[in-house]
């Protein structure tokens, strides 16, 4: 048989094994998904995880003083707290209330002690199986995240459920701790109604508010002095005697440099929906859009600051929150974000100095927020001591509105009533609220998580739109090789910076590994949509899949796939010399990563929690999300895939990625095929093979699906014309041709310029004779 011949024999045969392969696969992970113990189910049956969780902790850690727990309360999961014999608080796991599902697709238990008004005393996080936390995010800081709500009100945080937590994230660890944050105050609150004491308390006899009628508009000089507008001003010296009082050395060692006796802030803050103060501030113009835009009962506050340290940071540009000031009144607080935010060039008061920053915020309707009463605006002052860890301390700016613009009024009295109906009434009153409230709805989670994040989603799209876009119209992107690579660095460089270590948007085999425990016990999308760009991301993989494979994400969507990338042409360019992998050891060592994702899928089965541990041999986390700052081993890990990427190109993509694994094997459905190829290619052209950055064109020239990232190199080369030998070949006759024709028509132009045609006077006869006889 033709050598030829049998190497096409060979590669047939080698195709029907791996489809075959491909199959068996396909149908080994339907099956398997289908059993194994319901691991979740039954937890989730084990009610009782209260007391074997309370025999782990002291009284105390849950109610400072307390020394001993009660008996179980009946027929409602919490357990009264006791100093001596009174009680002083209760303890309950919010997972018994409410639904505490984190991104792991497993509950978060977090044992809470509560005081009679709702006052959270302590909490203790006892069980989780979050990957991030798992293995990257330090316990300490998820605890220190749960102990910022020590001290807080949960009926109070209720009132303010769709706005941001009002303890500040963890960052790597977002939809972590909002879970946290989250069913802390929702079961707080339903155990305060399960107690019987989440009622209103009796009405005030006189009641204050604001008087609408005074709109006299006042100078600069006239708000500060009557305290319409009031101020806080800080030197370097106050803030790093602050510091010192923390304890904190390496906080101590960072301190602010420059004279003590400089400011480094002068903040004002003052309430515009006052009439009298917001047209002196805002003018008379600015005050009458904002009270169109008010709500009845909503209300506005101004901020103006001048120093070296901004009131606003930049956090608010990354995420939407102003993380350096927050609006603090009673025991409840109120974040500002950018949506409530207007920024302001100047202030209307006549004799006001000019501020670098003015701020006008809008509080969100429904804000339980009362004018008439005091209030402080909060400063928070960081001091970064490591990449991710920093020092806070707070300084109070309070706020009390001056009475001339307030008003007294005395309820009117209520018809007497019996005691029985008194009581009825205020039962059915209670009932009809709690309902009420109920229907209101807070709003779910994942959809305040994605509120937001719109600006984040909205770049995503537009990004995944593009990449659409380039699929769809590659020809005419590949014919120019220059655009091209312009486009797909360019394109990296996004999925990198923006998209990875910005966003932190990386999908992992450990979001497959939940999804299919998910399918096998309590499946629910909220879980999965708590995240909106890894939401997002899966969404737009799956419909990729039916298109282009898995080439979409692995080729121009993964982080880690694009630093690799990154860091390959960056060796090329300065010389590193590159290792050819044989094509017969590339064959056999490319199943590794399949082997990989099966063993962590039936690790999966038996043990989610092992599996997620045991699928950090993806160094996403590592690099992408905790910036290379873990544990030496795991950052030595990924450090060696890099190096090893820089001699052999996308070396963890080609062998070892089980994500990759898993998203091949459905990729097989895809349903076109839009690489194009000549019929030479691979007979006797191996350019596009040798030149295929992870070695996914075959010897014979066709194209492995399955390890295929879509980088349209070979399409380049397809329509390259100095380097493809078809493309050359039609160069070359095109060329040829064209010197043909340029070289006949300047013989006709020098025939034409070599004859001279004279005329005979006496005849007329036309006679032509060479030029110069």
């Amino acid at each position: 048989m033709p050598k030829g011949k049998s190497r096409r024999v060979a590669v047939v045969r080698f195709r029907r094994v791996q489809r075959w392969v491909g199959s068996a696969l396909v149908a080994l992970l339907l099956l398997l998904t289908g059993i194994g113990p319901d691991i979740a189910t039954a937890e989730a049956a084990d009610s009782g995880r209260l007391l074997p969780y309370l025999a782990k902790l002291q009284p105390s850690d849950l109610v400072p003083g307390a020394d001993r727990f009660g008996q179980p309360t009946p027929n409602t999961p919490t357990v009264p707290v006791y100093k001596g014999e009174a009680v002083v608080g209760h303890a309950y796991l919010t997972s018994d209330f409410v639904n505490t599902t984190g991104y792991s697709g497993r509950p978060i238990d977090v044992v809470v002690g509560l005081t009679a008004d709702g006052t959270v005393t302590g909490a203790r996080l006892m069980d989780h199986h979050e990957p991030i936390v798992l293995i990257g995010i330090p316990p300490a800081r998820i605890n220190g995240f749960i102990n910022g709500y020590v001290g807080k009100n949960v009926l109070t945080l209720a009132t303010q459920s769709a706005a941001s937590p009002p303890v500040d994230i963890v960052s790597g660890a977002t939809v972590t701790v909002m879970v946290i944050g989250d069913s802390i105050i929702r079961s707080g609150k339903k155990v305060m109604q399960s107690l019987g004491k989440a009622g209103p308390d009796t009405a005030p006899t006189i009641v204050k508010s604001v008087d609408l009628s005074k709109t006299a508009v006042e100078d600069w000089t006239t708000l500060i002095g009557d305290g319409s507008v009031r101020r806080l001003t800080l030197t370097v010296g106050e803030v790093n005697a602050a510091f010192e009082k923390t304890g904190r050395a390496e906080a101590i060692a960072r301190a602010e440099a420059g004279s003590p006796d400089e400011t480094f802030i002068d903040l004002y803050a003052a309430l515009v929906s006052i009439p009298s103060i917001g047209r002196s501030l805002l003018g008379d113009a600015e005050y009458e859009t904002l009270t169109k835009r008010l709500k009845p009962g909503q209300q506005a506050v101004w901020v103006a600051g001048q120093g070296r340290y901004s009131f606003k940071g930049s956090g608010y540009v990354r995420g939407g929150i102003f993380d350096r000031v927050e609006m603090i009144q009673h025991e409840g607080s109120i974040r500002f974000r950018d949506k409530m935010h207007k920024r302001l060039g100047s202030v209307a008061a006549a004799g006001a100095p000019d501020f670098p920053e003015i701020g006008l915020f809008v509080l969100p309707e429904g804000t339980e927020f009362n004018p008439a009463d005091p209030w402080r605006l909060q400063l928070l002052v960081q001091r970064a001591i490591a990449a991710l860890d920093k020092v806070f301390v707070t300084f109070d700016l309070g706020y009390q509105p001056p009475d001339k613009y307030l008003k007294t009024e005395q309820p009117a009295p209520t018809a007497a009533a019996s005691p029985d109906q008194s009581a009825s009434h205020s039962a059915a009153i209670q009932a009809a609220g709690a309902e009420a409230a109920e229907e209101a709805a807070e709003v779910p989670l994942w959809q305040r998580i994605w509120q937001n994040r719109q600006l984040d989603i909205t770049v995503l799209a537009s990004a995944i739109l593009l990449l659409t876009g380039i699929f769809f119209f590659q020809d005419q992107l590949t014919k120019r090789p220059k655009l091209y690579e312009r486009v797909r660095t360019a394109y990296l460089v996004f999925t990198l910076v923006w998209l990875g270590w910005y966003a932190t948007a990386q999908l992992s085999v450990v979001n497959i590994l939940t999804f299919a425990n998910a399918l096998r016990t309590d499946f629910r999308w909220d879980y999965f949509m708590m995240d909106p760009l890894v939401f997002i991301l899966w969404f737009s993989v799956a419909a990729s899949l039916l298109f282009w494979g898995r080439g979409a994400f692995c080729g121009w969507l993964c982080p880690f796939g694009a630093l690799q990338e990154l860091a390959s042409k960056a060796a090329k360019r300065i010389g590193i010399r590159q290792i050819t992998v044989p094509f017969a050891l590339h064959q056999r060592l490319w199943p590794i990563k399949y082997i990989v994702f099966l063993l962590l899928f039936g690790v999966s089965l038996q043990s989610l929690g092992t599996a997620e541990k045991a699928a950090e041999i993806e160094p996403f986390k590592t690099a992408i999300i905790l910036h290379f700052i873990r544990d030496w081993w795991f950052v030595a890990f990924a450090v060696a895939l890099l190096a090893a990427g820089l001699v052999i190109e996308r070396f963890f993509c080609r062998y070892l990625c089980p994500l990759g694994a898993a998203l091949a094997i459905p990729g097989r459905l895809r349903m076109f095929d839009w690489l194009r190829r000549y019929k030479e290619c691979g007979s006797p052209c191996q350019r596009c093979g040798n030149e295929c950055p992870v070695q996914a064109i075959h010897p014979d020239g066709s194209i492995n699906p399955n390890e295929c990232i879509q980088c349209l190199h070979c399409q380049m080369l397809y329509h390259h014309d100095h380097k493809c030998p078809v493309m050359i070949q039609k160069r070359q006759k095109r060329e040829k041709w064209q010197a043909a024709e340029a070289k006949l028509a300047a013989e006709k132009e020098a025939a034409a310029r070599s004859t001279v045609a004279t005329a005979d006077p006496a005849t007329g006869r036309l006679t032509i004779r060479p030029h110069g006889s």
